[in-house]
């Protein structure tokens, strides 16, 4: 059988337990397509993973972890029209199960998969589909953000945070976000209208009666965010779920949101992406080699945008 390099993990802890090595190649089975690797995006989802609390059921040892990807089409399954061999495609793949992003190759379902706009990089593209993907359904999906509203993105220069900003301003609502004042040009730079420094200022004495509230942090933020939204307004969490007795208490509404891939919405992304009305930071690279020094950084909760893997 054909071999590759992954980053496997053959057991669940830190992040030197991600190992650099060979592994048998995949191939496409119906309805997928095989990619060859060029870039993957790291999530904070990805280390929770390795750390035994993530998204996906225990499995057999070893594992690759990953999800977001960019890559060309190396050769497709039964059933798959939509992409050709040459391709350039990037999507989330198989989330919550395990997406084996890590890797040379890749097997994708292509309906997770769009083909990349081709103005930007790879690692430019392999960066955006876990957080455009969540912020689109977070915001357009479950919260109907509409022309004219007001949205608060919480940790707005975060992977989520910045993307739903961009969306957000795109769809035409007014957007308030917390970062730290470090953070602040980057943020006006893409459209916030109020930057709020959450080191010098609590955002319930700078922000009232919103009709959005995007929480991507969950614990006290989330709490202390029910105060800001108007009567009826909306509270979509990423974090965790939130709390019903509270939000009756404040007469608004709630959903806890789980990303799902959607290769029909990564062809939406890909044309705002092509046409500049979105664009997704991208913090840093390493070498696929050094996914364990990734994952660190990415641990700080720290990084501006995302940290990619270049292969």
């Amino acid at each position: 059988m054909a071999q590759m390099h992954a980053v496997r993990l053959h057991r669940y802890g830190a992040a030197e337990n991600l190992i650099y090595e060979e592994a048998q190649r995949p191939e496409p089975q119906t309805g997928e397509a095989l990619v060859r690797v060029r870039a993957a995006g790291v999530n904070p989802v990805d280390w929770k993973t390795r750390n035994g609390r993530g998204v996906a059921d225990p499995p057999e040892s070893p594992i690759i972890l990953g999800w977001d990807v960019a890559g060309v089409v190396e050769k497709v399954g039964g059933g798959v029209d939509q992409f050709a061999t040459g391709d350039e495609v990037f999507g989330m793949v198989r989330f919550p199960e395990f997406g084996n992003a890590y890797a040379d190759y890749v097997a994708a379902p292509a309906s997770d998969l769009a083909k990349k706009p081709t103005n930007i990089s790879f690692a430019e593209a392999a960066a955006a589909p876990l957080v455009t993907l969540t912020a689109w359904q977070a915001l357009f999906d479950v919260a109907q953000l509409q022309p004219g509203q007001t949205l608060l993105v919480h940790a707005a220069a975060g992977g989520v945070g910045h993307v739903a900003v961009q969306l957000a301003k795109w769809r035409g609502a007014r957007v308030f976000g917390t970062a730290s004042a470090h953070n602040a040009d980057f943020l006006r730079g893409i459209g916030v209208d109020h930057v709020i420094d959450y080191t010098h200022e609590r955002f319930e004495d700078a922000v009232r009666a919103v009709d959005v509230m995007l929480d991507t942090q969950g614990d006290e933020t989330q709490r202390r965010s029910f105060a800001v939204l108007k009567p009826g307004g909306m509270l979509v969490s990423i974090a965790e779920t939130p709390d019903e007795a509270l939000a009756q208490t404040y007469g608004v509404r709630t959903a806890r949101i789980r990303v799902h891939p959607s290769g029909e919405q990564m062809a939406q992304i890909a044309q705002l992406l092509e046409r500049g009305n979105l664009r997704v930071e991208v913090a840093r690279t390493f070498p696929l080699s050094e996914a364990a020094e990734a994952h660190r950084l990415s641990e700080t909760g720290h990084t501006r945008g995302k940290i990619v893997l270049i292969l």
